[in-house]
């Protein structure tokens, strides 16, 4: 596993048009909807956790494709199947790596993007943490999505479909934990359920990848 997460990150330092594509336009789409929108900072505190989070959704998706599709392409995934290591245990630290590459950089970011909106202090901290708590679901269940696909031609925009679906929960909760907090409640009831997909995704994710990979490749 440990071999494996390295060699993803070394990879990802060789593409880092591709490590910080996501980062890029996450920037690049949270920057234009104050520019649609308008300057009035009701509006824009208000919509602002809603659009921070649907574009890191969007974001997370992009590299997601080649998660395995490299792997598949130059046979390194067959290598994976026939390892004594379990497959779960391999999906999950590519996984691991991709989050560390994409969701990582994301939450970094949000801070600044948040000050686009005019958020308090209070919230932006809000909005890093459910940002910690919810991207890792995003990766996860992504790679379920992506071990799906393999192979497949169109493989990204069926992807999405079959993804953005499952992890609408993640975005509610996500954006509504910024927006209690900025209404004056209690978001523990919205963080609780995050990290309650959180544990779920680390649980099941891998072991549902794996099996879709076999199938894919059979």
């Amino acid at each position: 596993m440990r071999a494996l997460f390295m060699r993803d990150l070394r990879l990802a330092q060789r593409r880092k048009a591709d490590t910080l594509g996501a980062a890029v336009f996450f920037l690049i789409v949270t920057s234009l909807f104050p520019l649609g929108v308008g300057p009035e900072p009701a509006l824009l505190q208000r919509m602002g956790p809603g659009i921070v989070w649907v574009a890191a959704l969007l974001a997370s998706m992009l590299a997601m494709p080649r998660l395995f599709a490299d792997d598949a392409t130059d046979g390194t995934l067959e290598q994976l199947l026939l390892s004594g290591t379990p497959l779960a245990l391999l999906v999950l630290a590519k996984v691991a790596a991709h989050w560390l590459l994409s969701g990582v950089l994301l939450v970094a970011v949000a801070p600044v993007v948040a000050l686009q909106y005019g958020l308090p202090a209070d919230q932006i901290g809000l909005l890093m943490l459910s940002l910690l708590l919810g991207t890792p679901v995003l990766s996860l269940v992504g790679a379920i999505g992506a071990a799906l696909t393999v192979g497949v031609r169109g493989a990204a925009v069926l992807l999405s479909l079959l993804v953005l679906p499952l992890v609408t929960p993640v975005l509610i909760f996500g954006a509504g934990a910024v927006e209690a907090v900025g209404s004056g409640l209690d978001a523990g009831g919205h963080l609780s359920l995050l990290g309650a997909m959180l544990a779920l995704a680390l649980f099941g994710a891998p072991l549902a990848a794996a099996a879709a990979l076999r199938i894919s490749l059979d």
